[in-house]
């Protein structure tokens, strides 16, 4: 009887992948592409309208299925306009080799949905400055790219290390379209309006409360 091989390690995710830097972070390039509305992964699965783009910016538990069982959810994503990478939790009490997993594993799923003819935008997810020489390797200058703010802005000591975060993104890459979802604060944002295009979409519970009230 032959034996049957499990590939533990999903190296069939690196298949062509390329990587930068000096903890050998997984190359993701953009999509050319923007979306025209976005939807968590989560309600994804059960919705019919596939004219969207699908992100992860919600609890890890709510998406973590895509890297559990990922061939399971190609043929699904497939069906959407394109998707944002990943966004796996990078919190600053994590050990280093953590938040290198979390990053890794949302570019080389980007990666490996790209090879299978999906359209991907960069996710980038950075807290604090020990993160800056890993999270913003293996990017593209001057392309899409998207970050969250939930969580992120809400206190002074998250967002004094988002701000941060954000000002070290737009000097290293330059993006020329810069998607965010969730609060966008002018005071935040505005300061980089002359150097990218900054395209806000608010978060889904924002949306839901704002039908509401109509």
């Amino acid at each position: 009887m032959a034996k049957i091989k499990c590939d533990i390690f999903k190296s069939y995710l690196f298949k062509n992948a390329d990587y930068a830097g000096d903890f050998q972070i997984p190359i993701l390039h953009s999509s050319k592409l923007l979306p025209n509305k976005l939807i968590p992964f989560s309600r994804a699965m059960n919705t019919n309208d596939f004219e969207q783009w699908v992100h992860f910016y919600e609890d890890d538990k709510n998406f973590i299925l895509v890297w559990n069982q990922t061939k399971k959810y190609l043929p699904i994503l497939k069906k959407f306009y394109g998707v944002i990478s990943p966004d796996f939790s990078v919190q600053r009490n994590m050990p280093l080799f953590m938040k290198l997993d979390s990053i890794a594993k949302g570019r080389v799923l980007g990666h490996w949905w790209q090879q299978n003819g999906i359209e991907v935008i960069p996710n980038v997810r950075f807290n604090g400055d020990s993160t800056y020489e890993f999270v913003f390797e293996g990017l593209d200058k001057n392309s899409n790219l998207a970050v969250g703010s939930l969580g992120c802005i809400k206190n002074k000591e998250e967002r004094k290390y988002f701000v941060e975060g954000l000002r070290e993104l737009i000097k290293r890459l330059q993006p020329k379209n810069l998607i965010v979802y969730g609060a966008a604060p002018k005071k935040i944002f505005e300061p980089y309006s002359n150097e990218t295009n900054i395209l806000h979409f608010s978060s889904w519970t924002t949306l839901i409360h704002q039908k509401e009230r109509v």
